[in-house]
């Protein structure tokens, strides 16, 4: 398997589909790579010789915030909006929808497995 700034894409993908499987890198910016370098997009990864992968390498460094830079770069957004505790702040520190979804329904993915409140039925029972 090649291996590219940490990496290891696979070996029997397109090289333009291989380069999606870095952080920060989509398939337009894979393209574009693709474009600038001069490299086949249909070209299978393991078949890249090391030059390519040098130049490959030197031009996601150079030009794009990749992998550990973009990771470490979003956790520190997220941790200002946290200490400045504005509203999207909160909901990152409360573990809710961020972007103004409901929360009544849906969310599940956000707020985890239902928690199944006790005692519920008890009330129309009281009636």
């Amino acid at each position: 398997m090649p291996r590219l700034i940490g990496v290891d894409i696979p070996n029997e993908k397109r090289l333009e589909v291989a380069l999606t499987y870095i952080y920060g890198v989509g398939s337009a910016q894979a393209a574009l790579v693709c474009k600038t370098l001069d490299l086949d997009p249909d070209l299978k990864a393991k078949d890249l010789s090391d030059e390519a992968l040098g130049a490959i390498a030197g031009y996601l460094e150079r030009n794009l915030d990749v992998e550990g830079d973009l990771r470490r770069r979003n956790m520190q957004n997220i941790n200002r909006l946290r200490d400045i505790a504005c509203f999207r702040g909160l909901r990152h520190r409360r573990g809710l929808p961020v972007r103004g979804q409901r929360t009544k329904t849906n969310a599940r993915t956000r707020k985890g497995p239902k928690k199944t409140v006790a005692g519920k039925k008890s009330v129309k029972a009281m009636k």
